[in-house]
């Protein structure tokens, strides 16, 4: 009981003379102060310096307010639909014959559009159920794609694998009240089911039909534009036998306002329908405004004071040895005090950044007109704390490299080549893999807007993507950082025994 007294006093002893030392030093509180200055100024100039602007049918101004989805999440509407109307419950079957589309290639010769033949990925065609024809109302669907073979997706968010096909294929979608279900088959007789949702409040009536969209070709960190084609036939409805609709869904106008952009359509070919769409049904990753996290761009170079307060803070102690060096070995005591106050301070000085640059940028961004990614209050939290647990972690991670190779300039210059370095070549989309193996991974936990695997984006972090989920990335940094510190008071424990 005496000992684990004595070690209790022992660790308040040192976690006291540590925060003393600590806060006696102006360096140090002036590095933790600049961390916040430098992180929030970058924020709040990138926020202040947005602009954006839209052409539509009455010229260019502000964009408009994202479209949302019955979640609340910006979402991305715009197919052809060739439909009608259904009252009560019902089915409808179709073989998709054939997918094809066009396609934006960079241009080989300057100023000559290249436009080739081909589909992307994500290219959409088959069988849909949906409230009705107001974007971002409840749907479901049933399709085959460029390149993700069967799948059934509804309420934009959601996505159901089926099986692996790229070739012709039959497809049914059946309603049953607020349930609809979606079902593939290789011959038109025996039957696989995708999946069953709940469309909550799908009224009597709905609108059922074949659709096609595509969403843009990738061009690294672009997007061009992409048309998909699907030939249909061996249509069959139950519950609906009247004319068919054509609706080209959330097409956009030229500047004149009168002329489409990229129209979509359909031409019937006896018992065939080919219908061409653009666009995409899905989450809106990138399009649905600007996301919170961007607020933190700057954090990398905001780290780099934190990082070198936490080096400074191991190596720099009182009393020294001829050589330069700190007298004497850490003790595991003195190492998870200076741990324990500096991911307190690191940790206080990220919530600060966080807590004032998000809900100030996002307040200027609004009153510039700009349009906002929704998020929640819970995203919101995550992402402040988050960052104030990341910039902890980053913290220890340093201390724990200076007390691993008692050299100040190779711990600094390790420290901001594990959590600086990738994440800077990751903004620029490169090496975005540095990101899952390096402690920089923990910038995942300011990710505001989820990466959906039904959605494909460019390989950066400008345009939202994140290779681990928000708690995954933040626990490989802190990973980093418990490895750090333990191997740190293993080898100066052992020097210490020695």
């Amino acid at each position: 009981m005496r000992s684990s007294t004595a070690g209790q006093d022992g660790f308040s002893q040192a976690l006291r003379a540590e925060w003393a030392r600590f806060r006696s030093s102006r360096g140090l509180l002036l590095a933790m102060a600049a961390s916040v200055l430098v992180t929030v100024s970058l924020g709040l100039l990138i926020a202040g310096g947005v602009r954006s602007t839209c052409v539509t049918g009455k010229g260019e101004g502000p964009c408009p307010a994202p479209l949302l989805g019955p979640d609340g999440t910006a979402v991305k509407d715009k197919y052809y639909f060739v439909h009608q109307p259904l009252k009560g419950n019902g089915a409808i079957t179709a073989r998709v014959a054939g997918l094809t589309g066009q396609m934006r290639l960079p241009d080989a010769v300057p100023g000559v559009r290249n436009v080739t033949e081909g589909v992307v990925p994500w290219a959409k065609a088959g069988l849909l159920v949906r409230q009705s024809l107001k974007q971002g109302t409840p749907y479901a669907a049933v399709m085959l794609t460029g390149d993700h073979g069967v799948r059934m997706q509804h309420n934009y968010i959601h996505d159901i694998p089926g099986g692996p096909h790229n070739g012709p294929q039959w497809l049914r979608l059946t309603r049953s009240g607020d349930t609809v279900s979606g079902y593939e088959s290789d011959d038109g007789r025996t039957w696989t089911e995708i999946g069953t949702v709940k469309l909550a409040g799908l009224p009597e009536t709905v609108e059922i039909g074949l659709f096609a969209t595509s969403p843009g070709a990738l061009w690294g960190m672009a997007k061009a534009f992409a048309q998909a084609t699907a030939t249909f036939d061996r249509i069959t409805l139950r519950g609906a036998n009247g004319s068919w609709r054509h609706d080209d869904v959330g097409v956009g106008l030229e500047s004149d306002g009168r002329t489409p952009h990229h129209p979509g359509g359909v031409a019937e070919s006896g018992d065939q329908l080919i219908v061409t769409g653009g666009g995409d049904i899905g989450p809106a990753t990138v399009e649905g405004g600007i996301r919170a996290d961007l607020l933190l761009i700057g954090g990398a170079v905001g780290l780099i004071p934190v990082l070198a307060a936490a080096v400074t803070f191991c190596t720099h102690r009182r009393g020294r040895s001829p050589s330069g060096l700190p007298a004497g070995p850490h003790s595991a005591r003195q190492l998870v005090a200076q741990a324990a106050v500096l991911g307190a301070v690191a940790f206080v000085a990220g919530l600060v950044t966080s807590g004032v640059v998000v809900p100030a940028g996002l307040a200027l961004l609004r009153a510039h007109q700009n349009p906002i990614q929704p998020i929640t209050l819970g995203t919101g939290l995550r992402v402040v704390a988050g960052y104030a647990a990341l910039t902890a972690a980053a913290a220890v991670l340093a201390l724990g490299l200076a007390a691993l190779v008692r050299r100040g300039v190779v711990a600094a210059g390790l420290s901001v080549a594990l959590v600086v370095v990738p994440y800077v070549l990751a903004t620029a989309g490169l090496a975005p893999w540095l990101l899952v193996v390096t402690p920089a991974a923990g910038f995942a936990i300011t990710q505001s807007v989820p990466t959906f695997a039904h959605v494909d984006v460019g390989p950066s972090l400008l345009e939202g993507y994140y290779p681990l989920p928000p708690w995954a990335g933040l626990t490989v940094t802190c990973g980093f950082a418990a490895f750090a510190l333990a191997a740190a008071m293993v080898t100066h424990s052992r020097k210490a025994s020695a």
